[in-house]
């Protein structure tokens, strides 16, 4: 089982257990996550969620390379973070244990709340694998000033999560970064769960408007597909796995 289920009151906890690769996510635990996520959304007993992962050096690397190479792209349609991006009704904490790399830091970004343990690293290194960060990278001028977001996905380098706490990105840091996720999920569960539901549609609405919300992510759509099958893609996944320097395509 590559996502562990719990349940800490009226607060289901989703913890991506793959230790060994850097709890990198391939298709199965992709589709595991979004099922789970469904799962809670539809349960009336379930007024918040929080995703975390096993061990304390990684949240997650991002997508797993190696599983890419073999079974091909991850279903957009059954993507966590298209779903959390989308009318996720229930509000949403990343307990963050370690880096959050890649497709990791997307799936943080797509989460309401951030709470993470100090020693956290953020990081959307996608360009030096011939690919844009368009699972929700390209969301991240939404949490932060344009520049900072702008180096971050131009140059692949990571923040620390006192810089990120600093930026807003992240609400908290604690050493024990679950419990006190789960202490956050729990006075937001003490809430009228219609009102909390409202008011995080609402807030989120107010960042952009819903068409423009439709426009964005059908262009992040386009260049995923664009990018996905061009040259440097396949070129960067196989660098990282032949571990040497990719020799991308001229623009």
């Amino acid at each position: 089982m590559t996502v562990h289920i719990a349940l800490f009151g009226q607060v289901r906890v989703l913890t991506i257990d793959r230790p060994a690769v850097r709890n990198a996510l391939d298709n199965a635990a992709l589709r595991a996550l979004h099922e789970a996520l469904e799962s809670a959304a539809d349960d009336p007993s379930v007024r918040a969620v929080v995703i975390t992962a096993t061990g304390s050096k990684a949240f997650s690397a991002g997508l797993d390379l190696k599983a890419l190479a073999v079974d091909g792209l991850p279903d957009p349609s059954r993507s966590p973070v298209n779903l959390l991006r989308g009318s996720f009704p229930k509000p949403v904490i990343a307990a963050v244990n370690g880096a959050a790399v890649g497709g990791g830091f997307e799936l943080v970004l797509a989460c309401d709340l951030v709470v993470a343990a100090p020693h956290a690293v953020f990081a959307l290194p996608e360009v030096s694998r011939g690919i844009a960060a368009t699972e929700g990278g390209t969301d991240l001028p939404q949490r932060v000033p344009l520049p900072v977001a702008l180096e971050m996905g131009l140059t692949g380098a990571p923040i620390t999560a006192a810089r990120a706490f600093d930026l807003g990105l992240v609400n908290a840091l604690a050493e024990d970064a679950l419990t006190a996720a789960l202490g956050l999920a729990g006075r937001i569960a003490a809430n009228s769960p219609i009102a909390v539901a409202a008011t995080k549609r609402l807030m989120r609405l107010s960042l952009v408007g819903a068409d423009a919300q439709a426009a964005n992510r059908a262009a992040n759509l386009t260049a995923t597909a664009e990018l996905a099958t061009g040259p440097d893609a396949a070129e960067g996944a196989a660098a990282f796995v032949e571990k040497r320097a990719p020799r991308w395509t001229p623009a």
